[in-house]
């Protein structure tokens, strides 16, 4: 070990003296290594970053959320006139979670906008959601305090909701201790159940949760009912599901096929349904990011590349300028193997002092940035293994690339011709 250790240290002695020698020329070398590596690593970081912030983003509406509307046909089918109207029903979500096998959570949803919802110290209007359990696994609801709606509520036609946090806000102020407590809601007397957690939310298609109170699908049935002319059993405002692993594709179009069975439509009629596939979208901003980060990774790859050249260049002046010494280490017995790996090893060692330079800037930046406050769809500079690994990979790749010809060329060297050369 102690001999591994000395030998190192004299490795490390020539690099330094021979890097002293031209201190601007081996300043520039490592410069460029060491950007070189901090770009390739800032490029994946940032790539990572938007990437992790999208997701956050969209999940903020649902988990691989898929919600489909009713639209209006623009084909004829059998007998039937474009332009009709298409409304669904409490029966798709059954017919969807039976004939789909992509699908693997389905269910409906049901709204009232400008309900009227009252405390015993405050009242507003709101949007009242009727719902399933199911409902809240894609849409990501959770509770803050009490419980949500379960499978018995719904059942039942249970008369107990859950307030979002503006709602609980407005209803009671700051008053603690308002689980069990009675509000109306539509002049009907509910249970307060649960609390919903507040929620930094910055996208929504129907309203922001906080200002929504949930209550089983089948009391909003029952107590809300909708306006005469709009009146039909089982009537949902949106079908939501969420499609088994990488199989958004094939689970679109079966629930396409179902609905358009069902409803007597054409399923490539794309204006029969109007769907909000945020899987499919995530998928597709995935590749998007993945194309921008190989481009802005050859980018500094080709950085990186020039970086090496500069180590291959400095190796070959140094070669130069030590090729008496090389002669005077071979006239003394030094084989040729150790004369190739001395050089080698130089080459190397200054590739890894600049990696390790160029890594802990980027280490010190991301930690930095993570700091500061996140905006928008971007979740800052995650620093991850598949960074680091690509990072030295991309380095060890350069640095061998660089210290081969050198090393080739102080090992030819013969005694006579090294002694004879004069600088």
């Amino acid at each position: 070990m102690m001999r591994i250790l000395e030998n190192a240290a004299g490795l490390f002695q020539q690099t330094w003296s021979s890097m002293s020698r031209n201190k601007l020329r081996s300043f520039l070398t490592m410069f460029g290594i060491a950007w070189g590596l901090a770009s390739l690593a800032i490029m994946n970081a940032m790539g990572d970053g938007f990437r992790t912030g999208v997701r956050q983003y969209w999940k903020q509406i649902g988990n691989n959320a898929v919600i489909v509307l009713g639209g209006r046909t623009e084909h004829h089918t059998d007998g039937q006139t474009a332009g009709r109207r298409i409304r669904l029903l409490q029966r798709d979500v059954e017919a969807v979670r039976l004939q789909c096998p992509n699908v693997r959570i389905a269910t409906g949803e049901m709204k009232r906008y400008g309900t009227t919802v009252a405390s015993d110290f405050n009242a507003g209007a709101f949007l009242v959601l009727g719902i399933a359990p199911e409902y809240l696994v894609i849409r990501n609801l959770a509770v803050d305090a009490g419980r949500h709606i379960n499978g018995a509520d719904v059942a039942e036609a249970r008369r107990v909701c859950v307030l979002g946090a503006k709602v609980r806000k407005h209803l009671f102020g700051d008053r603690q201790d308002l689980l069990s407590r009675t509000v109306r809601i539509a002049g009907h007397p509910y249970k307060v159940i649960g609390l919903m957690a507040e929620k930094n939310q910055s996208s929504t298609y129907d309203g922001w949760d906080a200002e929504k109170v949930i209550i089983p699908i089948e009391s909003l049935r029952r107590d809300c009912p909708p306006q005469r002319g709009t009146y039909s059993e089982g009537l949902l405002d949106a079908l939501l599901y969420q499609p088994v692993d990488n199989s958004w594709k094939a689970a679109q179009h079966q629930v396409a096929s179902v609905l358009g069975r069902l409803h007597n439509f054409d399923p490539e009629d794309e204006a029969a349904l109007n769907s909000m596939d945020y899987v499919r979208l995530a998928e597709i901003f995935d590749q998007v990011a993945k194309t921008g980060e190989i481009f802005l990774g050859f980018v500094a790859f080709v950085t990186l590349s020039l970086g090496g050249v500069g180590v291959m260049n400095t190796m070959m002046m140094a070669v130069t300028e030590r090729t008496n010494e090389i002669g005077l280490r071979k006239a003394l017995g030094a084989t040729r193997r150790r004369i190739l790996l001395d050089f080698f090893l130089e080459g190397i060692l200054i590739a890894v002092l600049s990696g390790a330079g160029g890594l802990a800037f980027v280490t010190l930046l991301a930690a930095a940035v993570n700091q500061l406050p996140k905006a928008g769809m971007w979740a800052g500079m995650p620093i991850e293994l598949r960074t680091l690994a690509i990072g030295l990979t991309a380095l060890s790749s350069v640095a061998v690339a660089s210290a081969i010809p050198p090393a080739w060329r102080a090992a030819r060297l013969t005694p006579v011709e090294a002694l004879r050369y004069e600088r």
